[in-house]
Formats: C-alpha cells, structure tokens, sequence
C-alpha cells in the first residue's frame, strides 16, 4: 500500500513538474483579459477629459475629489500605458501595483455604497435593498416598453437590465493584478521572461 501511494505521489509530482513548463500561460490569459479593459477605460479618460474631471471634481453630482485634473490625468495614464504594458507583459509587476490602486480608488470612491453586484439581480443572495428596489423600476420599465415599442427587436440581443455598479468588476480586476504581482509577466510569454533572461546571462 505504501509502495503504491509513493508510485502516485512521484507520478503527481512528475506531472507537476511537467506542467511547470507551461505556468507562463496563467499569466499571459490575465493579461490578456485585463489589457482591453485597462486601456478602455483609459482612453475613455482621455477623450473625456473633461466631462471626467469635472465629475472627479463635482461634490454635488461626482465624486467631490481634489485636483480633480491631476487625479483624471494619473487615471488615464496609468489605466492607458498600463494596459499597453499588461498586453506586452512588460514591467509587469511593477505596472500591477499602480493598477491594483486604481480600481481599489474606484471600489471605494465609486462602487461601494451599491454593494457586491454589478448588475442587479434579484435572485443573488448577494443582492441588497438597492437591487430588490430596482426591480420594480426595471418592471416598469419593461412594461412602458412592451406596451409602446418594438420589445421583440429591443431584446432580441438581450435582456434590459439595470447596472448596479457594485464593487464586483472592480475588486475582480484588483486581484487579478494582485496574482500578476506575485507571478509576474509569465514565462516564455512575455517581455519580462525574455529581458530576464538577457540580463541574468550579462551580470
């Protein structure tokens, strides 16, 4: 008996090793998935340069920030060339940790008085008093549009929902560069790996 669970643990541990091989592709689907958002979002700043300040700035209606163009510029900047850099998996690490206090900024300034969800859903048990109360509006919204629009061509590419605009995108995205922090760019698949690698052969 223990000369079979010995076979499998160095069977596990071989196939272990195999797959070490690979853990470079971990972090370049990361990368992958996060890069579009980031650089997104930072063009998105970019172009709406203004109408962003001013909300950053806004105590009434936005955020009621200081230096609203300062910190709109910083967001831009960093969401933008950030992302550039996840794509190319350069400087990883060091890009991960601007990033991770960007969206943490954006969980606690934006999304943290609606709760988890990003989208209302009643049926989560994630669902706070803000979404069961957003049903009804969401029903009567769908009600005015069955009974005064074209409901069959509105929704045949999906369902009317309303955004709730929780933390879920946000916090999602902070441990994703949370992990890319600690793993870096990932071997064989990104800038990192390779400019290690030359530096390791020339000091």
């Amino acid at each position: 008996m223990m000369l079979w669970i010995k076979n499998q643990y160095q069977s596990y541990q071989s196939t272990l090793r195999r797959l070490q091989l690979l853990d470079g592709l971990a972090p370049l689907l990361l990368r992958l998935y996060l890069a579009p958002v980031m650089i997104q979002a930072g063009w998105n700043k970019i172009v709406g340069f203004e109408d962003t300040a001013a909300w950053f700035g806004n105590s009434e209606w936005g955020l009621g920030l200081p230096f609203p163009e300062l910190l709109t510029a910083l967001a831009a900047g960093t969401e933008f060339i950030g992302g550039i850099l996840l794509l190319l998996g350069l400087a990883t690490r060091l890009v991960a940790i601007p990033l991770m206090v960007t969206m943490l900024v954006a969980a606690l300034t934006v999304h943290w008085e609606n709760g988890w969800l990003a989208i209302s859903d009643a049926s989560s048990w994630l669902a706070n008093e803000r979404i069961m109360e957003a049903q009804d509006r969401l029903q009567a919204g769908r009600s005015i549009l069955q009974d005064h629009g074209h409901y069959g061509w509105l929704t045949e590419k999906g369902s009317f929902v309303i955004l709730n605009n929780g933390v879920e995108f946000a916090v999602t995205y902070f441990v994703m560069l949370f992990s890319l922090l600690f793993t870096g760019g990932g071997r064989y698949t990104s800038v990192d790996y390779f400019v290690d690698q030359q530096l390791k052969k020339t000091i």
